[in-house]
């Protein structure tokens, strides 16, 4: 099997002892965590914003007040529930003199002085999941070219994949399509912000005409055809011909979504690899980027270790167009 790809995961650092922050960064850095931190006053409007997180850690007497990391844990599990919180405490590595209700928001706790012990806490809750790097290098080169073929004389930016556990949703346009193969079963997901993207067509940087612009579904079209293009190139790339739907096609769950909280749960705690993408148009210094972000979720079934990329013959390249006979 492939090796796995090396991915990160932004964590948000709520501490407010200084002294421990030091400790706290060279462990985000050396176990492959994105640390971000908030100033107290704000920390409630970010994790009400559209922040990607993979978890929390927050300190037991967060700003300064004996257990305030328990009051700040019950409100974050009240409206991010999904997200894993790792308590840091004084002098004890354990949740067992919690009170059983704040316990119930709570994921691991640790001290400052046996904070490596948080690696196999990281491998449970945010980590559990693998991914071979030929899948993750493979996805971002079918984005980005699929991208390519959309926006016209654009700069195409990537971002590296990560590992997100919340659920929330990015924007306002928003595609879902199923993947399913002998190894993974799940979906395909993208999400933007309108406005951007109809300053783009209206600029002539897409193949709709810019008078057309403004019908809300011809956006929604663009956005229609990269999922299409992707969810071509994934299945040509990843998916086994010979191999019956009928065998690995089996059960399926609801999926929930909750607009009025732009929340979107596919009924398991399987985290999401996302991918970040920017379109940018240098040609104008003030044009805001559009950014667009894909996240994988294979929620019905994952056997990485079935995973193979398809071997592409001449034959196929010819039927596909991708290459012409001379």
């Amino acid at each position: 099997m492939d090796d796995q790809a090396k991915l990160a995961s932004k964590i948000l650092v709520l501490d407010s002892d200084t002294s421990c922050h030091e400790k706290i960064k060279e462990f985000c850095d050396s176990n492959g965590l994105v640390g971000l931190k908030v100033q107290p006053d704000n920390a409630m409007a970010v994790l009400r914003s559209n922040v990607d997180l993979g978890g929390i850690i927050l300190s037991e007497n967060y700003g300064g007040k004996e257990h305030g990391g328990l009051l700040m844990a019950r409100k974050i599990h009240n409206i991010r529930a999904e997200l894993p919180i790792f308590l840091r405490r004084d002098s004890v590595s354990s949740l067992d003199d919690i009170p059983e209700d704040d316990r119930a928001a709570l994921s691991a706790a640790f001290t400052i002085n046996d904070i490596d012990n948080l690696r196999s806490i990281l491998d449970e809750f945010i980590f559990s999941l693998s991914y071979p790097n030929a899948l993750v290098r493979g996805i971002t080169e079918m984005t980005k070219t699929a991208l390519e073929s959309q926006f016209k004389d654009l700069e195409i930016e990537t971002a590296t994949p990560y590992i997100v556990r919340d659920r929330l949703i990015y924007g306002e346009i928003f595609t879902l399509i199923p993947l399913e193969a002998h190894w993974c079963r799940g979906y395909m997901m993208f999400q933007t912000e309108e406005i951007p993207l109809l300053e783009l067509v209206k600029s002539d940087r897409t193949h709709i005409r810019p008078a057309e612009g403004f019908d809300f579904r011809n956006l929604n079209s663009v956005l229609g055809e990269i999922t299409n293009l992707v969810w071509g190139a994934f299945k040509n790339r990843y998916v086994a011909t010979d191999r019956p739907p009928t065998s690995w096609a089996l059960s399926q769950v609801p999926i929930i979504i909750n607009h009025l909280h732009r929340y979107i749960s596919f009924g398991s705690e399987n985290p999401q690899l996302c991918f970040k993408y920017t379109v940018v148009d240098r040609s104008k210094k003030n044009a805001a980027p559009l950014v667009l972000y894909q996240k994988f979720v294979f929620n019905l079934s994952w056997s990485p270790d079935d995973f193979k990329e398809n071997e592409t013959s001449v034959e196929d390249l010819v039927s596909s167009g991708e290459l012409d006979l001379f």
